[in-house]
């Protein structure tokens, strides 16, 4: 049984007001590629298909178009919901998916859940069994009790959560001795779990309630599939526990990840061995720190690197520097004027940012409209780097809608 695991799609997102379309067909144009070479039976997507509850459209087409490419290559597709998708987007389609050998899994009822999913080798037996379990909200998991502490409710869901595995794994269990086959029991997973590292992109998904579940607390799967982190790693040094990761870096902080999806091959109900398939980087992203000059010197080797190829690069920029620089904005836009760099993001070091504030001397007249709002972002207590990447790119849109009402 030969499955491919891979999580956190987030079609439909806008980078800093940049889309992600082109990129995201370029993964899924190449996924079918591996699925076709290396004659994959199922392929398991553990969650955050979409990156909004309501996706633009051409991320529901980039979706329902791989579905039915997918359906030419004999492979099973199991979706899974994520914190990020909609319930109700998800359902949608999920009669219509189901008669193209696609099964969608939005959400849990707890009075009903969701059997085990038999999953066919190339042959039409039995391959594996699958418990796919998506993004467990609490609202479905448990119900508020009044007077309960913070403590109590972080227990009763984290005990709720690892009920549900067992109860999944029990009746996978019992599946597979009614089918008097060898073969494995898998689960999938859309949540922290203790250790796992994260990146700024990363949502935390059960704030106030639970903030990681402990991977001890599941039961003896022999695979776990794992989404929501979206850096590619091993949870507990268990090599059958994992998260796959997110196939393009969503964020600058995750540009120097190689991403990848896990190949799986089971040998009758053993894990005999796991391939991480490397995704090609089809947008660079780069950071640069320092010095005006440092900068200068980065840009030089990015250049030496890129130059003859046509790539673009998009460059996140922090500059530091002890001299205030009113100027700042245009010295970067010479340093990276060609069709190479594309500057998203320019800010100044944290500490810098800190003690210009301090400068009595500076005047209004001093700063452009993006230092005054990044100087009074940084006075807000928001700790959610999500959420100020948001508020950055809507002011951008805002002062870009201004200009051009100014020029007409």
């Amino acid at each position: 049984m030969r499955i491919i695991h891979t999580s956190d799609w987030h079609l439909g997102q806008y980078f800093y007001t940049k889309t992600r379309a082109n990129e995201h067909q370029q993964f899924l144009n190449w996924l079918l590629q591996q699925i076709h070479d290396y004659q994959v039976d199922a392929l398991i997507v553990a969650g955050d298909i979409f990156d909004t509850g309501s996706p633009p459209s051409y991320a529901r087409e980039l979706y329902n178009r791989f579905v039915v490419a997918i359906r030419e290559t004999d492979c099973q597709l199991i979706i899974l919901g994520g914190n990020h998708d909609s319930v109700a987007t998800l359902n949608e389609s999920k009669s219509l998916l189901a008669c193209l050998n696609t099964t969608v899994v939005a959400n849990v009822h707890t009075e009903t859940p969701q059997p085990p999913i038999i999953l066919h080798q190339k042959d039409n037996t039995p391959g594996a069994l699958l418990c796919a379990i998506p993004y467990l909200r609490p609202r479905d998991m448990i119900t508020s009790e009044s007077g309960q502490s913070g403590t109590q409710k972080q227990q009763a869901l984290k005990d709720a959560i690892a009920d549900y595995y067992q109860c999944q794994f029990d009746e996978a269990v019992k599946l597979r001795q009614q089918l008097n086959v060898a073969i494995p029991i898998i689960a999938t997973g859309h949540l922290t779990t203790i250790g796992a590292s994260v990146t700024d992109s990363v949502r935390e998904i059960y704030i106030g309630t639970l903030d990681a579940f402990s991977a001890n607390l599941f039961p003896e799967f022999d695979y776990i599939a794992l989404g929501h982190i979206h850096r590619p790693q091993v949870v507990n040094k268990s090599g059958h526990i994992r998260y796959s990761g997110s196939p393009i870096p969503l964020s600058f902080d995750e540009s120097g990840q190689q991403k990848s999806v896990c190949l799986l091959d089971f040998e009758q109900d053993k894990l005999a061995n796991i391939t991480l398939l490397p995704i090609p980087e089809f947008q660079l992203l780069r950071t640069i720190s320092g010095s005006l000059n440092e900068i200068e010197a980065e840009l030089d080797k990015l250049k030496q690197q890129y130059d003859e190829t046509n790539n673009t690069l998009w460059l996140d920029i922090e500059v530091a520097t002890q001299d205030y620089l009113s100027d700042i904005q245009s010295r970067i836009q010479t340093l990276t004027q060609t069709p190479l760099f594309e500057v998203i993001l320019l800010r100044r070091a944290k500490q810098q940012r800190q003690a210009f504030t301090q400068n009595e001397k500076e005047t209004l007249t001093e700063l452009s409209v993006y230092d005054v709002f990044e100087r009074r972002l940084a006075q807000q207590e928001i700790s959610s780097t999500e959420t100020k990447e948001r508020l950055t790119i809507l002011f951008k849109q805002a002062v870009d809608m201004a200009e051009q009402e100014d020029n007409e």
